[in-house]
């Protein structure tokens, strides 16, 4: 995959490396917006691919480390920052999946006409 690396590059043993993981989430969940603003599906599907990777990876660590008060704010802030990006990400994946449903919907019947009257040839004002 062509995007950044993936966490596992550095293990996560300690709460700063656990809280920069935390933060390098965030900037890939930025990237997955801008992606899906874009259009851009191949892209968001690669970072999205990442994205799991590293959330595994999180959780994997952070079951062995315990945050300070602190720590544990600047987490709930890169939380919430991702989760509202996610929310964006989600609501736009929608709209777009409600998208290729109607043009399914649109040549399912184009094709259905056309089996039950045949080919269908345009009217043109010519031939009146």
């Amino acid at each position: 995959m062509k995007n950044h690396h993936i966490v596992d590059s550095c293990p996560l043993t300690t709460p700063s490396r656990l809280l920069a993981a935390y933060a390098n989430l965030l900037a890939r969940s930025t990237r997955m917006l801008a992606w899906v603003r874009e259009h851009d599906w191949f892209n968001l599907v690669e970072e999205q691919t990442c994205y799991a990777i590293e959330v595994e990876s999180i959780a994997a660590a952070e079951a062995n480390l315990d945050l300070d008060e602190n720590e544990r704010l600047r987490k709930a802030e890169l939380l919430e920052q991702i989760l509202a990006q996610d929310l964006e990400i989600r609501r736009r994946l929608r709209e777009r999946q409600d998208q290729l449903q109607q043009l399914i919907g649109v040549n399912q019947r184009k094709r259905d006409l056309s089996r039950s009257y045949g080919a269908l040839i345009p009217m043109d004002s010519r031939t009146r």
